[in-house]
C-alpha cells in the first residue's frame, strides 16, 4: 500500500491535509446522528459495511450499539482495500 493522501498532502500544503482531515471528521459526526445514511459497501455484501462519499473518497464504516466506527477511508478510483478490514 503506498503513503496516505494526508502524508503526501501534508508535504505538500499542509493546509488542504487539514482541510481534508476535517471533511472527514464531520462526514463521520454525520453519522453520529443518522448512522444508516451511508450504503453497504457492494464488495461486502451481508457483512453490515456502509459507505458514505466524500469528493472522490470512500469512508467505510461499521455501526456498532453506541458508535461509528470508521474501518478505512480511500480514493474511490482504487480497488477495495478488504485487508483493511478488521473482523
Amino acid at each position: 500500500m503506498g503513503a496516505s493522501p494526508i502524508l503526501f498532502w501534508h508535504r505538500a500544503n499542509p493546509d488542504a491535509a487539514e482541510r481534508f482531515v476535517r471533511r472527514i471528521v464531520e462526514r463521520g459526526e454525520g453519522l453520529s446522528k443518522f448512522p444508516e445514511m451511508g450504503r453497504m459497501v457492494p464488495e461486502l455484501p451481508g457483512t453490515g459495511i456502509r459507505e458514505i462519499i466524500e469528493g472522490r473518497y470512500r469512508i467505510v464504516y461499521r455501526v456498532q450499539t453506541k458508535a461509528i466506527q470508521v474501518l478505512t477511508v480511500f480514493e474511490g478510483h482504487r480497488q477495495f482495500p478488504s485487508g483493511d478490514i478488521v473482523g
